[in-house]
């Protein structure tokens, strides 16, 4: 069904489709208009393009890595609307002038004037355009608002005395960057900030409401529960000994036994026995025996024991008892079960004392409140945001819609496309149809519908640390050293050289010259073929027949040992079969009609050749060359005037809509042969020619000398007698 605009459309023939011209700034206004049909791709990826992938990123307000034509036409349309003359898109740049934004409405005034708070940021207060490198440095931009509109406060946001708070809720729940680029809090670190430090207030008061219980031993309550923990499995150990010399009197004799352990570590430095000597008893095992707590003790756990003594028992205390013991370790069960209760542990950095003061002066409604005005900035900070998206816009739409709407930049003879990721060199040639390839295994099942010739290379970059996969259309030359394996280098658009690997190579005809040769190669790779496995049987046949008599020789060789030995009369040979003529004398038959077949088809074929008229000689030997080469060549032309770019961007991510034909013409601009720079001089002698037997030039005077002789003979009628 026709589509009737009131827009009129210009249209170009340009790689065998009707592609639209986008050349004015209606072009632009009325894109909505143009049929979908129409357009050169539907979808493309977001990332592994030409274009900077954070303008695109803007485009695809959907988040899901594709350009689609909605997206596209909605970034159109509000480019159109902030703008007072579509035109400008047509000459892309860095630089946007701000004089160019439209503020007939709202949302453009509130553009210019977020420009100019970007420049005056900037300290660019007077500067009449305003590029890419200013908005997309929003740290920059930011660096020195103390609102910015993103919810978050800064040490720049408060005033001197609230500094240090901010500091200790950055040092303690940590922070989030705010967009000047420096560390701040969020409305949810303030309100977790301050109930951690109620927390810990919390439970640090049970401890000061009941001290005997919970802290016995007031500040040294922890450093005594340490010393505590550090002896206390030890001590229990020994009064179970103790337990067990009282449950069996002759138990002790064998508890207190360390005759053994005493000669392993006798022969060592004792200084270095620490670990053996601790696994010795505390101290003597005897039933009912306190615990000494100045003698007998077992050295390596001495001032383990008398700092735990110093800090939790009675000063001047001689014996400890087990009932005593028990006592002990009640006394810390409720300071085990205090800590077990702790809470606020992010801030127990600070200390109970800070803890206190900022609880008792707490600043949380201000800070909350500073938080809500930044957030009524956000309007503001978010139209400095959309100005980065409008230089954006402005250098880079026009270029994906050269590249989207149309392939334009793609036929251009001097542009390339945003999918040409580079130029590979290989094989003298270099190919400028050069794509970045995201899923290998899809283009294994499109690449053939291309109809091209395609290289696949691994590309290393050791300067970038980075790998890629590229696919290589190679559109002429020849094919005989294009082979899986070769290195190549590929340098991509900024210059950056790779080192490339071809990895695979799907086959089809690459220009018409090729084609033409093909039949010729094909016969002499089959006569090599065949001389290669003529020569390797005859071979082999040699090396069996050497290595059978070696081994007859060998077996019939006596050593001077076995002379005396009962010889063995030899197994008589079975005599060869005499030669009968009459069982060959059919194969002589045929091989001679053969020959004779043969030689008549040739001498029927050099006298028709020669009954011709000198002029139409050349024609007949066209006429032959073209039997042999034609079907190959139009075979080739009917596949090379349909080579489809299409299929291998629609494996790559690509929604193509329309043939993206690579015919002869274009092809050749696409690989470039080796040639000799204009005014080139060349020296044709060769120091490292070959200087062997003239072999061409013998054949072809022998071939001139045949030719002059069978013309002879024709003429003069000795062919007659063979009824030529």
């Amino acid at each position: 069904m026709e589509q009737y605009t009131k827009h009129i459309w210009r249209f170009s023939r340009v790689g065998g489709v009707n592609r639209v011209n986008l050349e004015r700034g209606d072009d632009l206004r009325y894109l909505p208009e143009l049929d979908q049909k129409l357009w050169t791709a539907l979808s493309c990826p977001v990332h592994g393009l030409e274009i900077d992938a954070k303008t695109l990123e803007l485009i695809d307000t959907d988040k899901d890595d594709r350009i689609r034509v909605p997206e596209i036409l909605n970034a159109v349309s509000w480019m159109c609307s902030v703008i007072s003359d579509p035109g400008i898109l047509l000459n892309p740049s860095s630089e946007f002038p701000i004089s160019a934004i439209n503020t007939g409405n709202d949302e453009g005034q509130q553009l210019l004037n977020s420009a100019k708070q970007i420049l005056e940021n900037l300290g660019k207060g007077n500067a009449a355009t305003i590029s890419v490198d200013d908005t997309s440095d929003t740290i920059k931009i930011f660096a020195n608002t103390k609102f910015n509109g993103d919810g978050i406060i800064t040490e720049n946001s408060v005033d001197d005395i609230t500094k240090p708070l901010i500091q200790s809720m950055i040092a303690t729940v940590g922070s989030v960057i705010d967009r000047s680029g420096n560390q701040g809090v969020s409305i949810e670190l303030v309100d977790l900030f301050y109930k951690q430090c109620e927390a810990f207030e919390d439970w640090h008061a049970k401890a000061e409401n009941n001290p005997k219980a919970i802290v016995p031993f007031g500040s040294e309550t922890e450093t005594a529960f340490s010393a505590f923990q550090a002896i206390k499995s030890k001590v229990d150990d020994y009064f179970i000994r103790c337990k067990l010399a009282q449950f069996d009197t002759q138990s002790a004799t064998i508890l207190n036994s360390l005759t053994t352990r005493f000669e392993e570590i006798s022969r060592k430095d004792l200084s270095t026995c620490d670990d053996e000597i601790s696994e010795y008893p505390l101290s003597k095992i005897e039933a009912n025996k306190a615990l000494s707590l100045t003698e007998g003790i077992n050295p390596a756990w001495e001032k383990k024991l008398l700092s735990f003594v110093n800090l939790a028992i009675t000063p001047n205390k001689k014996t400890l008892s087990e009932s005593e013991w028990l006592d002990t370790i009640k006394l810390f069960d409720a300071y085990k079960t205090w800590k077990s209760e702790k809470s606020g542990d992010i801030i127990e950095s600070l200390g109970i004392e800070t803890i206190k003061a900022i609880l008792a002066d707490s600043k949380k409604d201000y800070l909350n409140s500073l938080i809500i005005q930044d957030k009524t900035f956000e309007k503001e900070a978010m139209n400095i945001i959309l100005v980065d998206k409008l230089v954006r816009y402005h250098r880079d739409l026009f270029t994906l819609l050269r590249n989207f709407v149309t392939f334009y930049d793609f036929y251009s003879p001097e542009g390339k496309a945003i999918f040409q990721v580079g130029t590979l060199f290989l094989d003298q040639r270099s190919c400028d149809l050069c794509i970045k390839v995201s899923d290998m295994p899809k283009q294994g099942t499109m690449a053939s519908l291309s109809g091209m010739f395609l290289i696949y290379c691994d590309c290393t970059s050791k300067s970038k640390n980075e790998k890629m996969t590229i696919v290589a259309a190679m559109t002429n030359g020849d094919i005989d050293n294009l082979i899986v394996g070769r290195n190549a280098i590929f340098y991509d658009r900024k210059g950056c050289d790779w080192d490339a690997t071809v990895i695979k190579i799907v086959e089809n005809p690459i220009s018409i010259r090729q084609a033409f040769f093909s039949p010729y190669r094909k016969v002499a790779r089959f006569i090599e073929k065949q001389v290669d496995k003529f020569a390797s049987e005859k071979d082999s046949q040699v090396h069996a027949s050497t290595t059978s008599n070696i081994e007859k020789t060998s077996t019939n060789i006596v050593s001077k040992e076995a002379v005396a030995a009962p010889i063995v009369p030899a197994a008589t040979p079975v005599p060869a079969q005499p030669f009968d003529v009459g069982k060959f004398v059919g194969i002589f038959a045929a091989i001679g009609l053969a020959i004779g077949a043969i030689g008549t088809a040739l001498a029927s074929f050099i006298a028709g050749f020669l009954g011709l008229v000198w002029w139409k000689m050349p024609f007949a030997i066209l006429g032959i060359i073209l039997i042999i080469s034609g079907p190959s060549m139009i075979i080739a032309y009917l596949k090379l005037r349909k080579r489809n770019l299409a299929p291998i961007l629609d494996a790559n991510g690509w929604a193509i809509n329309a043939r993206a034909i690579v015919n002869i013409p274009f092809g050749n601009t696409l690989t470039f042969i080796a040639a000799l720079p204009k005014n080139a001089k060349l020296d044709f002698k060769d120091p490292f020619s070959n200087k062997k037997f003239p072999y061409v030039k013998v054949s072809l005077a022998l071939l001139a000398i045949i030719a002059a002789t069978i013309y002879y003979l024709w003429r003069h009628g000795y062919f007659s007698n063979w009824g030529i």
